[in-house]
């Protein structure tokens, strides 16, 4: 037994990361709407009567911005997708297990990168 509770994290745990992850995936899921909405609105953001500088700087940092936005609704859309992954790991009860070392990974590690699937020890092996 004592092997056993050695190699995974117990229900308890996992049911704590659950709600963690589940947590995370709303908010990611609303910043990546908000993401959308600010792509979908780049067009006029009613700074049309405003001061000429805005306006300048308004139009030179559209592009920026679309391209910007297009990068961080990328990487939010894979954030989101690799905690949908760790649910999957939850659910099969081998979350938290580091896929190289075998090991389990630090709890406060989970806490800061929930979707982790590398121990720090495996991380700086790379």
């Amino acid at each position: 037994m004592s092997t056993q509770s050695l190699s995974r994290y117990s229900d308890a745990d996992l049911e704590e990361f659950r709600i963690l992850i589940e947590e995370k995936i709303n908010k990611a899921k609303s910043d990546l709407e908000l993401i959308r909405s600010a792509y979908m609105n780049d067009g006029n953001n009613g700074t049309d009567d405003t001061s000429p500088t805005f306006k300048a700087f308004e139009e030179g940092s559209e592009t920026m911005s679309k391209e910007a936005n297009t990068q961080l609704a990328i990487r939010q859309e894979k954030f989101i997708r690799d905690l949908k992954n760790a649910l999957i790991r939850i659910e099969n009860k081998t979350y938290g297990v580091c896929r190289v070392t075998g090991k389990l990974i630090n709890k406060e590690r989970l806490k800061l990168v929930p979707h982790a699937t590398l121990s720090i020890e495996a991380k700086n092996m790379q």
